[in-house]
């Protein structure tokens, strides 16, 4: 077990409690977590790109001109890739799939070494509960430096990734903060949680991670 403090909204420690060596005690692979980040980005990466070979191209299937006899060279439609406006040879198609297998079990291990991760570094924050939400952003950020300055002693990165209980007021008053993201715990991503060097918890959270991850 880790003893990990636990603060208010006012950046002030209200007690001590234990995170369980299975979830946020996790060995980092760098291997697997470079696997699972690439795995995830890929699975969501959209095809754009396409471009139309011959048989897509608009324009007749008529013969241009006579096979022989003419002086020109012999072409057989006007669709030809070496045409103006004709096909493209070897071009990007929309039927491409860039998406990564990964097993259940080495996904969930590289999200347990993310969050062991900022647990070593002390960049994770549990508070004990969110109250007097207003849904004003000017009062939500002063609470966010208020960490950044007592707890972690470091306001030069401004990156908050803030898993969410289920307030929508929280929602709200942190949306309109350019380094600030909310999510539900539900929505948990490893590419979050790389991507964010602060991430905000509450004690409820936690308990929920516990008995998600916990055998």
């Amino acid at each position: 077990m880790i003893k990990y403090q636990v603060y208010n909204q006012k950046g002030l420690a209200v007690k001590e409690r234990e995170l369980s060596d299975q979830v946020f005690g996790v060995k980092l692979n760098a291997d697997l977590m470079h696997q699972a980040v690439v795995a995830q980005q890929a699975n969501a990466r959209k095809v754009i790109a396409h471009t139309k070979d011959r048989s897509e191209v608009a324009g007749s299937g008529k013969k241009p001109w006579k096979q022989k006899g003419t002086g020109r060279a012999r072409v057989g439609s006007v669709r030809s890739p070496i045409w103006r406006s004709g096909g493209v040879t070897f071009g990007p198609t929309n039927n491409r799939n860039f998406s990564k297998d990964l097993n259940k079990k080495m996904k969930q291990k590289a999200m347990l070494m993310a969050l062991s991760a900022r647990v070593a570094e002390k960049n994770l924050i549990i508070i004990d509960k969110w109250t007097d939400l207003e849904n004003k952003t000017k009062a939500f950020n002063k609470i966010l430096t208020t960490f950044e300055k007592e707890v972690i002693k470091d306001s030069t990165k401004r990156d908050w990734l803030i898993i969410n209980p289920s307030e929508e007021a929280l929602s709200r008053s942190a949306r309109n903060l350019p380094y600030v993201k909310v999510i539900k715990l539900d929505n948990i991503n490893l590419v979050d949680l790389v991507q964010y060097r602060h991430i905000l918890v509450t004690d409820e959270i936690v308990d929920r991670l516990h008995s998600k991850y916990i055998k």
